[in-house]
């Protein structure tokens, strides 16, 4: 449920608001008692479903590793002698 400040209330308690987001709560903002805006917390997806990620790749075209270790090897030096 949207807890109800006030413009005064997230002037003066900003700290604990901002907080108060991190924790998932959500703010109905109002001035003279009006209803003027909506704090909400964004939305953070640390995980991604294994379904999510499987669905994104079935149609990309498969990696030839021998092709891209030869093309990275081509760009980046392997020898042992510093280049400066």
């Amino acid at each position: 449920m949207d807890r109800e400040i006030t413009q005064r209330q997230l002037r003066n308690e900003s700290g604990e608001i901002m907080c108060g987001l991190d924790e998932g709560a959500s703010y109905v903002v109002t001035r003279n008692g009006v209803p003027v805006g909506e704090l909400v917390p964004l939305r953070r997806y640390r995980f991604v479903r294994v379904e999510t990620v499987k669905a994104d790749f079935d149609g990309a075209p498969g990696v030839d590793f021998l092709r891209l270790r030869s093309d990275l090897d081509l760009q980046a030096s392997q020898d042992l002698e510093p280049r400066g």
